[in-house]
């Protein structure tokens, strides 16, 4: 065991370092810690470090505590998870019949999508005060994009709706049903839904790159986030979290096998469940911005592995999946980064070019290209690691972005033609 400590020790440090991480990393197994490590600041401006105590926004990790919640009211028979979902919205809210709490829950829905490039919610309208009927009305009470049940997209609304379903049940506001019937239970006193005008205590803000510099993420309404965001919590308390679902508590054991019972796309209900190394994972991560997360559970071999970062550096899935694969005794390589082909100036001007008006724009700036988001104001620092390949220069991107051209010799990036205004 000690062995398996030092190469834990040795990699997830060596990969901190590579890629400057803000946050923390716990590894648990059979109850016993096997790494447990905080990096980087909670707060720059005031020169605080993180600490194991330290609270994280957990993105879409908030998902399954929506879930959990909707279990708790069909546990309860107060709601049928396999009838309309529109019987258990309030009535100026309706949505298409065909679609159940079962098709929410497993973004089946066939809502329409907001979160793409096009609309202009992001660093937009998610900066404007907040109305939920306005905002069911301008993105999501739309026509479906496909028939109810037929096809897995992960789709925030489907979460909004179901928040906005446990409110209409269980005559609680959202932050109340989680805090009285989730939170205070499982003794996670340090979690909280953040509607973005609470003072939390040991909170890390969150941080992005704008050209080389560290600076603090562009601001966005958490309010908007409900149900499928806005949790803040830290290592502790999900550890906990952890453990009501190894243990099944709170709800029965019937209610138990439908919440993690598998969907299409290998989506359950607010987790996603993979069969590896031989036994089940169930997982979830959360990417915004400067908001890195992600949790692994292997209930049978009572594993927990949580990352929790605040400056969106990392590529938490890889770095879990490699904590996972060394508990597994399966051979990983060392962190390493996108190598760097040197391109001279005019070879990278090609690519500059605006794609999508105020959205997706990439300049060459002082020798170097970035990608400019959200009205100009962020740039993202982009290098050439192969033909049409480049990789941002601050965050480990497995993938790396294609700006190619395509059959007329146009260039495109994201799907979309250069200078197509």
């Amino acid at each position: 065991m000690q062995a398996l400590r030092l190469k834990l020790k040795e990699y997830i440090n060596e990969y901190a370092k590579l890629w400057d991480f803000y946050g923390v990393i716990q590894v648990k197994k059979k109850g016993e810690v096997l790494f447990e490590d905080a990096y980087g600041y909670a707060s720059i401006e005031f020169g605080i470090k993180n600490d194991m105590n330290s609270r994280f926004s957990v993105a879409s990790m908030s998902k399954q505590f929506t879930a959990f919640a909707i279990m708790l009211l069909y546990d309860k028979k107060m709601l049928d998870i396999d009838k309309p979902a529109q019987l258990y919205l309030p009535a100026e809210m309706q949505i298409d019949e065909s679609i159940t709490v079962h098709h929410l829950l497993s973004h089946t829905s066939g809502l329409y999508n907001f979160t793409n490039f096009e609309d202009d919610f992001f660093a937009g309208y998610n900066r404007m005060d907040y109305s939920r009927d306005y905002f069911f009305q301008k993105y999501i009470n739309k026509q479906l994009t496909k028939l109810a049940g037929t096809v897995f997209d992960y789709n925030n609304s489907n979460y909004n709706l179901l928040a906005w379903i446990i409110e209409n049940v269980s005559g609680e506001t959202y932050d109340e049903f989680l805090g009285n019937h989730i939170f205070l239970p499982l003794h996670m006193l340090n979690s909280y839904v953040d509607d973005g005008c609470k003072t939390i205590k040991n909170r890390s803000c969150n941080y992005v790159y704008d050209y080389d510099s560290v600076v603090k993420s562009p601001y966005f309404n958490e309010k908007f986030s409900i149900g499928a965001g806005a949790i803040v919590s830290n290592c502790d308390d999900l550890y906990k979290w952890y453990t009501c679902l190894r243990d099944r508590k709170l709800l029965s054991g019937k209610v138990y096998d439908r919440f993690f019972s598998v969907n299409q796309n290998n989506y359950c209900y607010g987790l996603e469940q993979h069969h590896v190394y031989g036994t089940d994972k169930f997982s979830h991560g959360g990417d915004h911005l400067g908001i890195c997360t992600y949790m692994q559970n292997f209930f049978e071999e009572d594993i927990c592995i949580i990352i929790l970062s605040n400056n969106e550096t990392i590529n938490q899935y890889r770095l879990g999946n490699a904590i996972s694969d060394m508990l597994h005794h399966v051979d990983i390589a060392a962190p390493t980064k996108h190598r760097e082909i040197p391109l001279n100036e005019s070879q990278l001007e090609k690519y500059c070019g605006t794609y999508l008006k105020d959205k997706i724009k990439i300049e060459f700036i002082n020798g170097k290209l970035y990608f400019t988001r959200f009205f100009g104001n962020l740039h993202i620092e982009i290098y050439p690691v192969g033909e049409g390949k480049f990789a941002r220069r601050y965050y480990d991107q497995i993938e790396p972005y294609s700006i190619v051209e395509n059959e007329n010799g146009e260039m495109m990036f994201f799907g979309y033609i250069k200078n197509n205004l």
